[in-house]
């Protein structure tokens, strides 16, 4: 699967389940079990800036991206893979594909907010550290705020 490209669509009601139990194979690893009612919220107010990635039909990727073009700056939200397929380049590509979002609506910076064990992903495509708050998203789950300069 090395090779696979993912495509990219809209989110809409009907991958409600399947992004639910994307984020329910990432925690407790990436995600603290206290934001899952976050997650559904998220979904059931703010999916239509949120793409899914799918191989096949079936949703294997997910992130949002939230583009403020007053200050010309955009964050990334909720991005996560399915573990099987973590280490096969389909971060890679959820991360290009924001960039030229961003980059075609005039975004000069992507800020993101992480977690200590997400951080040194995003590290990988140039975002940088700002701050970093222990226990910021749950007990053991630190929050790793960053920005991607994207000039």
């Amino acid at each position: 699967m090395t090779d696979t490209k993912l495509v990219f669509k809209d989110y809409c009601d009907l991958c409600f389940e399947e992004c639910i139990a994307l984020f329910d194979k990432n925690c407790p690893e990436f995600f603290a079990n206290n934001e899952r009612q976050d997650y559904v919220e998220f979904l059931e107010k703010q999916g239509k800036t949120y793409k899914v990635g799918q191989i096949e039909s079936e949703i294997v990727a997910v992130f949002g991206l939230n583009i403020d073009e007053k200050n010309n700056r955009a964050n990334i939200t909720w991005i996560m893979t399915c573990p099987s397929v973590h280490g096969k380049g389909l971060g890679s590509q959820m991360v290009s594909y924001a960039k030229k979002i961003a980059v075609d609506n005039n975004v000069t910076h992507i800020d993101i907010a992480a977690s200590h064990l997400s951080a040194a992903f995003f590290e990988k495509f140039g975002a940088k550290k700002t701050t970093e708050i222990k226990d910021g998203w749950g007990p053991n789950m630190h929050r790793v705020d960053m920005v991607l300069p994207l000039l």
